[in-house]
């Protein structure tokens, strides 16, 4: 499905960076290493290297990093891309000033096992960024987010507290905010936003 996707003309979410991270990413200790989960085009990723970070972009799309590797050239800077499934993705251990993910709606079983992985593949003062649509996404007038159907893709405060409770909560918010990425995601939505940095050993 997401090759497909990302096989349609220009960039499906845009060029531009997400809202939160472009207003966040500062908290994310200068010039270190990013992962940047279900990245697909490489907006985020791209925006980063700009920043001055040494980015990896993963993806299960092929199609999606190729873009993804277009965009950084386009932009003068230099991303790493790597195909992967977050099933089975293994973060490794104090790897990463930053974890970011926006948008990456997997199921549940999925998203535990990745936070699962979240404190110990994060370096020291090492930061984990969200953003996911909650349920209420369904409920609103608003273009993005998982199916109806899919409950368990959706992104939810109470969840995410309970599952990186390793890390110092440092923003952890439900609300509706406009936004405007490409031609997918339009409108007031619903969403959560969350960053947790490791604790000090």
């Amino acid at each position: 499905m997401w090759d497909e996707r990302y096989s349609e003309p220009g960039f499906v979410y845009g060029t531009e960076p997400n809202d939160f991270l472009k207003e966040e990413y500062k908290r994310i200790p200068a010039g270190g290493r990013v992962l940047c989960l279900a990245e697909g085009e490489g907006r985020n990723a791209v925006f980063l290297a700009e920043q001055g970070y040494e980015v990896t972009a993963m993806d299960l799309s092929e199609v999606g990093l190729h873009k993804a590797q277009q965009l950084a050239a386009d932009k003068g800077v230099t991303i790493r891309t790597q195909v992967a499934d977050l099933a089975d993705y293994e973060f490794g251990v104090n790897s990463w000033d930053a974890i970011i993910s926006i948008w990456a709606h997997v199921p549940e079983a999925v998203r535990q096992r990745v936070h699962a992985q979240i404190a110990t593949s994060l370096k020291p003062n090492g930061v984990y960024l969200l953003e996911a649509y909650t349920y209420e996404q369904t409920k609103l007038d608003a273009v993005g987010g998982p199916p109806a159907d899919q409950p368990d893709r959706f992104g939810s405060l109470v969840a995410l507290r309970a599952e990186l409770a390793e890390l110092d909560e440092i923003t952890g918010v439900e609300k509706q905010r406009m936004i405007s990425e490409g031609t997918r995601h339009q409108g007031l939505s619903a969403v959560v936003q969350f960053i947790g940095r490791k604790k000090q050993s």
